[in-house]
């Protein structure tokens, strides 16, 4: 794939953005609304779409992709998760400290990066995308969570919301689909693709709604944040690329896992400040504009990754 197929889907997706935009001012969408569509994706939607990529015929070079992409995610999380400790860790604002180190380790997977994969890569593609989304879940809901917690809201893992998460299920399934060539029959698998064929459009309106709400000024963007979205943005997408070529990751696995990695900051960063009873306006500001530079930012590392 070449990088102009790259950008046409990306500013296919950002179209898709404003008509959200669009919904959110002409009031056609509130605030539980946007929720009950959230819920959808995450729990129904999402699901659906993995399930139907490992519907595929059992391949080695293809588990042994998925097997190397897998570690490659472990070890690019252990870099960013370092690197941010030591970029932001001392920061005397504990507010911004947490929200900078959340917000450069981990990306939009699920609600921008598979709705992209999936459609620049089809099926394929997802296949390989879902290694980034276990990733995604299984670090963001343990160390991404504990960034957040204080004294008072000092909590465990709870590894049950962890591994119970419906997106894992999902992969788990799909894996086993796919290791033992398992056909699901013709009607409910017909029925999975319906579904799963509606994650992206949804989720960019879903997306669009939320920067509706959002009034940009000059005092959204500081040191911290600008920093923050370097490394979300761009230094640690570069990395990844490193990272997978010396560990022999190709193709479709290889840039489906750099475009995963070079997504914008994950809207969950706001969800967790709320809860910790923090300042979120540092917090949208980051994702609203780590989200709408991604739309310069993706085509380069996508480049990148092709030159280097």
């Amino acid at each position: 794939m070449n990088i102009g197929q790259l950008i046409n889907q990306i500013i296919l997706m950002f179209g898709l953005m404003l008509i959200g935009v669009l919904i959110n001012k002409l009031k056609f969408m509130h605030a539980q609304t946007s929720s009950d569509l959230t819920n959808v994706l995450l729990y129904i939607v999402s699901p659906c779409l993995i399930i139907n990529a490992f519907e595929q015929p059992y391949s080695d070079s293809r588990i042994k992709q998925f097997l190397l992409a897998i570690l490659g995610v472990v070890i690019l999380y252990v870099v960013e998760i370092i690197v941010a400790k030591l970029v932001f860790g001392r920061l005397k604002n504990e507010n911004l400290r947490r929200i900078a180190q959340y917000g450069s380790i981990y990306s939009n997977a699920g609600f921008m990066g598979i709705p992209l994969i999936s459609s620049l890569f089809g099926a394929p593609g997802v296949f390989f995308a879902v290694v980034s989304l276990a990733g995604f879940n299984i670090f963001s809901w343990t160390q991404g969570v504990s960034l957040f917690k204080t004294n008072e809201n000092e909590e465990k893992t709870d590894w049950q919301q962890v591994l119970l998460n419906p997106n894992i299920i999902a992969i788990v399934l799909g894996v086993f689909l796919f290791v033992f060539s398992i056909k699901i029959p013709s009607v409910p698998n017909q029925i999975i693709k319906y579904i799963g064929s509606v994650n992206t459009p949804l989720s960019m309106i879903v997306i669009g709604n939320s920067l509706g709400n959002i009034t940009f000024s000059k005092k959204m963007l500081n040191k911290e944040i600008g920093l923050t979205i370097i490394l979300r943005n761009l230094l640690f997408p570069i990395i990844a690329i490193f990272i997978l070529q010396f560990l022999g990751v190709t193709g479709i696995a290889f840039y489906t896992t750099v475009v995963m990695a070079a997504c914008p900051v994950a809207g969950l960063v706001v969800l967790f400040t709320l809860q910790a009873q923090g300042d979120a306006a540092p917090a949208i500001s980051l994702m609203s504009l780590s989200t709408i530079l991604s739309l310069i930012t993706i085509p380069l590392v996508f480049a990148l990754g092709n030159v280097l």
